[in-house]
C-alpha cells in the first residue's frame, strides 16, 4: 500500500465510482471499466482481488432491489455455462504471468470500447430470439471475462438483450447472473492466493466510494446525459487497456 501514490488512489476511487453508476444506473453495460483503470497501478491479481469484495457487497444491494423479479427460466440457462467460465477463467489466471493478464485485460478494455463506438451489440438484428446454443456461449464468455476483468457484462447482454425481456426483469435476472458468479469468484481467488493483506486494506480504504457511486448512479442521469457519460467512460476504458497493452509488450 505505501507504494500508491495519491494519483492512483484518486483514480483507484473514481474507477470504484464509476463502476457503482455503472451498475445502478446502466445495469453493468461499461464492461468492468474498474479493472483495466485499476490495473495501471497496481497487480492484475491484486486489482481483482480488491475489486470482487466490493462488486459483491453491490450485488446483494441489487438482488434485493429486483428481489423475485428475475426469469428463472434463462437463470437455469446461463448460469451452469457462466460457472464453468468462472473456472476456465480461473485456470487462465492461474497458469498466466502478469504481464499476459495484462494484455488480456487491455484487449477486453479495447475490444469493449470498440463495441461502445461502432455499437456492435445494437447492430445484431435477430430474426429470431436466440437459442440456447448461443445463450450458453455467451455466458461461458461472459463467466471467463468476468473472472479475468470483472468484465462479464457485454458477453450475456448480448444474449439478454435479444430475449424481450422486460426492463425489471432484465435487471434483475443480470444481478442474480454475477452475484452468482462474483459469490463463485471466491473460492477459486482464494485457493490462488488472490487475497491477501494488502489486497483487504486496500479494499477497506475504497469500499466507501461503493455505496457513494451506486447511489450517484440513482441521479446521475437526471444530472448528466447518458451519451456523455457512456463517452466519457468509453474514452477511459480505452486510454487504460491501451496503456496496458503497452506495458504487457514492455520487455
Amino acid at each position: 500500500m505505501n507504494e500508491m501514490t495519491p494519483l492512483a488512489w484518486g483514480i483507484c476511487a473514481f474507477a470504484i465510482l464509476i463502476t457503482g453508476i455503472s451498475k445502478s444506473a446502466f445495469g453493468g453495460a461499461l464492461g468492468g471499466i474498474g479493472v483495466p483503470m485499476m490495473a495501471m497501478f497496481m497487480a492484475p491479481r491484486l486489482v481483482v482481488a480488491v475489486l470482487l469484495p466490493i462488486l459483491c457487497v453491490m450485488d446483494a444491494f441489487g438482488v434485493r432491489a429486483y428481489w423475485k423479479k428475475w426469469s428463472f427460466e434463462e437463470l437455469k440457462l446461463i448460469l451452469p455455462a457462466g460457472l464453468v467460465g468462472v473456472v476456465i477463467g480461473a485456470l487462465a489466471m492461474g497458469l498466466l504471468s502478469d504481464r499476459y493478464i495484462k494484455g488480456m485485460i487491455g484487449i477486453i478494455a479495447i475490444s469493449f470500447m470498440l463495441d461502445r463506438i461502432f455499437q456492435l451489440r445494437q447492430r445484431l438484428h435477430w430474426q429470431q430470439l436466440p437459442g440456447k446454443y448461443f445463450a450458453r456461449v455467451c455466458a461461458l464468455v461472459s463467466g471467463v471475462t468476468s473472472t479475468v476483468a470483472h468484465a462479464g457484462g457485454p458477453p450475456i447482454l448480448v444474449y439478454l438483450m435479444a430475449r424481450n425481456l422486460t426492463k425489471q426483469m432484465f435487471v434483475a435476472t443480470t444481478a442474480v447472473f454475477f452475484t452468482v458468479l462474483n459469490a463463485g469468484k471466491l473460492l477459486p481467488y482464494a485457493a490462488m492466493g488472490f487475497f491477501t493483506l494488502d489486497s483487504w486494506k486496500i479494499a477497506l480504504s475504497l469500499a466507501v466510494f461503493a455505496p457513494l457511486g451506486v447511489w450517484l448512479g440513482l441521479y446521475v442521469l437526471r444530472i448528466i446525459p447518458e451519451r456523455y457519460f457512456f463517452s466519457l467512460a468509453t474514452a477511459l476504458l480505452g486510454i487504460s487497456g491501451i496503456k496496458l497493452l503497452y506495458d504487457a509488450f514492455q520487455f
